[in-house]
């Protein structure tokens, strides 16, 4: 059993940082910094990752927020429209970040003219430690709590009940699938096997945490990100039947 550690602002004299903010702030750093180093690796323009970046970081926070928005508490912003802006009350889906990253650093590699398939799969290689990282903030304000568990993960909330916690387990296999992929870099494994990987192991994931969340949007059973997830894993099926024959073809 964890104890519980709680801890959502530092204060800086007059200052007040947010410490989930911040953390995805150095998650973001981090997991950029990280493809960056692979893309050196592999022969690529390492400023391309950088430059890229920027546009993921602004359209996954805009994709975050309004799946959030359309998908998981859309009376509330019906209500008071005006809410949708108040990002600093909280209200971010991590699916809707990814689905606005993806199509925005389509758009942009797709512009410059470089190959989709490697640069989509260098910048996933810095996916896992950003999601470590900033899983951590979630951890911290525990805005994902889940059901009541005897797990040795499980934590101690101050209303004396023992539970599951989403954003740690997020951050626990954000860097263990780090560590894999920094593996993957030393064997100088070919694209897409950072990008499979990561659509794979992610959204089987997500698929069965979600059913440990006890604060969630359903449809039907499942949550919006347990849809999203099943797709994430037939991508993954497509991926590789594409690349099975492709093999053969070349047979």
């Amino acid at each position: 059993m964890i104890p519980f550690i709680g801890l959502k602002t530092i204060a800086l004299g007059p200052m007040t940082i947010q410490v989930w903010g911040l953390m995805v702030a150095l998650g973001i750093l981090a997991g950029t910094a990280t493809a960056a180093r692979l893309a050196k690796r592999r022969g690529l323009d390492a400023t391309v990752v950088w430059d890229v970046a920027v546009w993921i970081t602004v359209a996954s926070m805009i994709g975050g927020r309004l799946f959030h928005v359309v998908f998981y508490d859309p009376a509330t912003y019906l209500a008071d429209p005006l809410q949708i802006v108040e990002i600093w009350k909280g209200g971010m889906s991590m699916f809707g970040g990814l689905v606005g990253a993806t199509v925005v650093a389509l758009w942009f590699l797709r512009r410059k003219k470089l190959d989709l398939l490697v640069y989509a799969d260098t910048l996933c290689h810095g996916l896992p430690v950003g999601i470590g990282i900033g899983r951590i903030g979630c951890f911290l304000i525990h805005d994902h709590p889940g059901t009541l568990s005897h797990s040795l993960l499980a934590v101690q909330f101050p209303d004396g009940s023992i539970r599951h916690d989403l954003g740690l387990y997020e951050s626990i296999y954000g860097f263990a699938l780090a560590i894999v992929f920094l593996a993957l870099a030393k064997r100088n494994a070919k694209p897409p096997t950072c990008l499979i990987a990561f659509l794979s192991t992610y959204g089987t994931f997500r698929f069965f945490a979600d059913f440990l969340r006890i604060v969630d949007t359903r449809y039907l059973g499942l949550t919006p990100a347990q849809y999203l997830s099943v797709a994430m894993v037939g991508i993954t099926a497509w991926f590789v039947r594409r690349g099975q024959a492709k093999e053969k073809s070349r047979g």
